[in-house]
């Protein structure tokens, strides 16, 4: 399996689908790793396209220095790392919910480079103190080997996954055996990280913002304001019934808004 090593970690990815010219990158959410895009990615594949995913510091098979903190500029650079070493040049960028604030970020810093943004159940907003103060509790807890982890994942899996005990279930058997201190960079990139909304303008490439229609984390408001911010994103897609993760408990609905953007996308005269 592929590895790149950036500034600070050693990044796992994945690369298939074939030597395509048209690739996706995908970048996971918080708690999940690049499995979470499983449906897509087969979808993807199908449809033609060449898709990389990769696994954010503090997750999944990517190893990071433990006690380095980053950002989630350090992530962009992480993703862009991961393009290089796939000899991608340019491409169009997905991320579910802390995947997305790295995407927004890579659009930054590097725009030459992106073709698209496909934003899924994120925000470019911080995160207000009181959030703060519940996102400071449970990664204490989390991290903390006393407090049994079945009893945070009771109150954390309806959340962030959303759908049934089905979806769920593959991730409280990841959470339970994982590494619970692993998170603890990761969690502090999470709380620190600071608005986007003034610079959305910046971001002139064309976009998709995509919600379930119950996630509380990504709120309608919050997508709202982000779809407004760029200059190239339509209207809030909203996913009917789904949570945060829509596109892990309801991949049809979201396949096809995916679908409907890139072909959009690809077979643009501006392109």
């Amino acid at each position: 399996m592929p590895y790149v090593s950036t500034d600070g970690a050693r990044v796992f990815y994945t690369d298939s689908g074939g030597h395509s010219s048209s690739v996706v990158v995908l970048s996971h959410g918080f708690f999940m790793d690049l499995s979470m895009f499983a449906p897509q990615v087969e979808y993807l594949e199908a449809a033609g396209f060449r898709v990389l995913c990769w696994d954010a510091r503090g997750h999944g098979g990517t190893v990071a220095e433990p006690d380095r903190p980053f950002t989630y500029w350090d992530s962009a650079r992480d993703l862009l790392a991961v393009m290089d070493a796939a000899g991608v040049d340019r491409a169009i960028l997905g991320g579910m919910s802390q995947g997305g604030y790295t995407i927004l970020r890579t659009a930054l810093l590097a725009p030459e480079r992106v073709q698209g943004l496909i934003l899924l159940d994120t925000e470019a907003g911080d995160s207000p103190e009181e959030q703060r103060a519940e996102y400071r509790q449970l990664f204490d807890a989390w991290t903390n080997p006393e407090v049994p982890l079945a009893n945070l994942a009771d109150g954390l899996a309806p959340n962030l996954i959303g759908g049934t005990a089905a979806d769920q279930a593959p991730w409280r058997a990841k959470w339970a055996a994982s590494d619970r201190s692993a998170i603890t960079q990761a969690a502090n990139c999470l709380i620190e990280r600071e608005s986007l909304l003034d610079r959305l303008d910046e971001i002139t490439c064309p976009a998709l913002v995509l919600r379930g229609e119950f996630d509380g984390s990504s709120t309608a408001e919050k997508s709202a304001a982000l779809a407004a911010g760029l200059p190239g994103s339509g209207p809030v897609t909203t996913i009917t019934g789904s949570g945060h993760a829509a596109n892990w408990t309801d991949p049809e609905p979201v396949n096809d808004a995916i679908g409907g953007f890139l072909s959009r996308l690809v077979n643009s005269p501006a392109r």
